[in-house]
């Protein structure tokens, strides 16, 4: 089976381009640089040169694949407009032929009332609002005989992280301590990089229309992710209390995603899919993640 990925030579994607060719797909992979094009055929994907602007490009690879897994990122002002064009040109090159796998978040559903599934009233900050139009357009597909999947990860942790890393970690190597939002009490869904790239090779087999949180039920407080990463930073114990405003004037918008309080259950995708993750220690594997 052929599959056609964006993002791959990021963070996540890396992952799943490893997942799938373990899985026996053949795997082709959006590429917007040569040392993007590298990382791809590294993990065994076949390199396609264009970004997400690139519609023409998008549209005839998804054309020549038997599913699709968007993960590719977009910055800047344009960033809705661009994603929800990509998204377009692929499911509409792509058609009926397989599954289209698109990505969310869990920032979507804002802070929870208590443990919730994917049917929870979505309340996103700003910095995650423009994903909830793009995803609807997305999900209407269905009704035309496409085969959309929606996943929405949590914070995304695992072997160098990516969001820990950039905001927490890397900030406590260079200033002696590692920032947290609040008293701490806010509690972070997760889900680990390899996890999620199980779940989004078994979500190539999701019935249309389908939605799927990808955490893992740990739910651990900000507080105590920030004591581990404190020690992947080198400062064990060395934490440095923002307030919100304080937090959002030195990492952005951002920070108010951080300061959800959100607890979530993948009952739904291990139910329906089977999805069984098996990295079961947030903590101990935040505290071993490296700058490498």
């Amino acid at each position: 089976m052929a599959v056609f990925l964006t993002g791959g030579s990021g963070y996540v994607g890396r992952s799943v381009i490893s997942a799938l060719v373990r899985s026996g797909f053949d795997v082709a992979a959006l590429a917007r640089s040569q040392s993007s094009a590298a990382v791809v055929t590294a993990l065994g994907a076949v390199a396609v040169a264009g970004d997400l602007a690139d519609t023409r490009v998008l549209r005839k690879a998804a054309a020549a694949a038997e599913g699709v897994i968007h993960l590719g990122a977009q910055t800047g002002p344009d960033a809705a407009a661009v994603q929800r064009a990509a998204a377009d040109a692929m499911q509409e090159g792509l058609g009926d032929r397989g599954a289209f796998v698109h990505t969310g978040g869990t920032w979507e559903y804002g802070s929870t009332d208590g443990v919730v599934d994917e049917d929870a009233p979505l309340r996103p900050p700003p910095i995650a609002a423009w994903l909830v139009d793009n995803e609807r357009q997305v999900l209407a597909a269905a009704e035309r005989g496409g085969r959309p999947v929606l996943l929405r990860p949590g914070v995304v942790y695992g072997y160098t992280g990516q969001l820990t890393r950039m905001f927490f970690t890397d900030p406590g190597r260079t200033g002696g301590a590692v920032p947290m939002i609040g008293d701490g009490s806010n509690h972070w869904a997760m889900v680990h990089v390899d996890d999620l790239a199980e779940l989004y090779v078994k979500a190539l087999n999701a019935a249309p229309g389908s939605i799927y949180v990808a955490v893992n039920e740990q739910n651990p407080t900000h507080a105590d992710v920030v004591q581990a990463l404190a020690v992947a930073a080198g400062r064990p114990g060395r934490v440095e209390p923002l307030d919100v405003a304080q937090a959002v004037a030195r990492m952005g918008p951002v920070a108010e995603a951080f300061a959800l309080d959100q607890q979530l259950t993948a009952a739904r995708a291990r139910r329906d899919l089977g999805w069984t993750p098996t990295h079961l220690d947030a903590l101990a594997e935040l505290a071993k993640e490296s700058a490498a």
